[in-house]
């Protein structure tokens, strides 16, 4: 594997980590706002929170995957517990 291969792996990866954090940050504000919502407007806000858990777990799939397949686990690149708990937070909400 060349190491332009893994630079471009690392930098997707912290871009997707920066993305995977405004998406849960907006999911959570959708999920608190949804409580106060019209019976429309809480229709139209549980859809974008539908789609943005979808977002979600698409974007762990890719880390994931970029650190398996470029980053063999390098500790640099590993995702940081907190944001993990915090995601797994958010799922169970959701459910």
């Amino acid at each position: 594997m060349d190491g332009w291969q893994v630079a471009q792996a690392v930098e997707f990866t912290r871009a997707l980590r920066i993305q995977l954090g405004e998406m849960t940050n907006q999911l959570v504000w959708i999920e608190r706002q949804d409580v106060t919502a019209s019976n429309a407007r809480a229709c139209a806000m549980r859809v974008e929170a539908a789609a943005l858990r979808r977002d979600i777990q698409e974007a762990q799939f890719l880390i994931e995957r970029l650190q398996r397949r470029y980053l063999n686990g390098d500790e640099r690149t590993q995702q940081h517990p907190a944001r993990r708990q915090q995601l797994a937070k958010v799922d169970r909400q959701a459910r």
